[in-house]
């Protein structure tokens, strides 16, 4: 477990957390600034990962209760998408318990890298993915694909998380969602459900840092709401090469110290 927080820990938790909060608010990648801090700030990897899942999830709950009118597909297919979520972020996080410290922190520069390489490339897959669903006039792909596919997003976001909502974009625009609200909706609500249920299995391992959580799910929240009456005179494009610097640049640092 972390030694306990000091002022200058705190300080410097509230403030990156704010600032992720912000970030997410316009362009995604807060994860980058906030899971790095934490290990700098003495949490030990593994416990850092969740501590960040769990800020995460109450910032989703937030943005989940703002989105709920536009959850307007078949209740079936909700249903199905939201239970496989749960499902996965349970394996995913009870595969992160039975994974060693030292296994952890050799797969944390390629778990970094590969959400530094989705996140890089979103907007590419976004575009690709909208070109799909209008240019393909054949029917969807079987509920089961769709299925078996956020099965695997979601363990991957119980193990670790960062990326997954970039991810989930693939799975949803093949499911014939086409409007931007609808899928930032479901995007939120399934990563709310992975996110939420990871965490019970790390509350029994006692993996929580929860003073930590409690100073950025604080921080995170005002950088949220207060950036969302500021977020369109910001250029996304330039907040999204920010984080894509930050990105790298911790990626780059775990790979030679980690």
């Amino acid at each position: 477990m972390p030694q306990d927080l000091t002022l200058i820990h705190s300080l410097l938790l509230f403030s990156t957390a704010f600032i992720a909060g912000g970030l997410n608010a316009v362009a995604g990648g807060g994860s980058f600034i906030t899971f790095p801090t934490l290990i700098f700030t003495g949490v030990a990897p593994i416990t850092a990962n969740a501590t960040n899942n769990t800020a995460l999830w109450i910032a989703a709950i937030a943005s989940a209760r703002a989105y709920r009118q536009d959850l307007n597909i078949e209740k079936r297919q909700l249903l199905l998408l939201a239970g496989t979520s749960l499902v996965g972020g349970v394996i995913g996080s009870v595969a992160l318990l039975y994974t060693s410290p030292d296994v952890f922190k050799k797969m944390l520069p390629y778990l970094l890298l590969s959400a530094t390489l989705i996140f890089t490339f979103s907007e590419s897959l976004k575009s690709w993915l909208q070109l799909q669903s209008k240019n393909d006039i054949s029917a969807p792909p079987p509920l089961l694909i769709l299925l078996i596919s956020q099965l695997a997003i979601s363990i991957y976001g119980g193990f670790f998380g960062a990326g997954v909502g970039i991810l989930m974009l693939a799975t949803l625009t093949f499911l014939g969602i086409k409007n931007i609200h609808s899928i930032n909706a479901f995007k939120t609500l399934l990563g709310s459900c992975i996110n939420g249920v990871a965490i019970i299995p790390f509350m029994f391992a006692n993996l929580i840092a929860w003073h930590q959580v409690i100073i950025m799910a604080v921080g995170g929240s005002l950088g949220g709401y207060l950036c969302a009456h500021f977020a369109r005179r910001l250029e996304p494009n330039l907040v999204r090469k920010f984080v894509i610097v930050v990105a790298f640049g911790m990626t780059t640092y775990f790979f030679i110290h980690g």
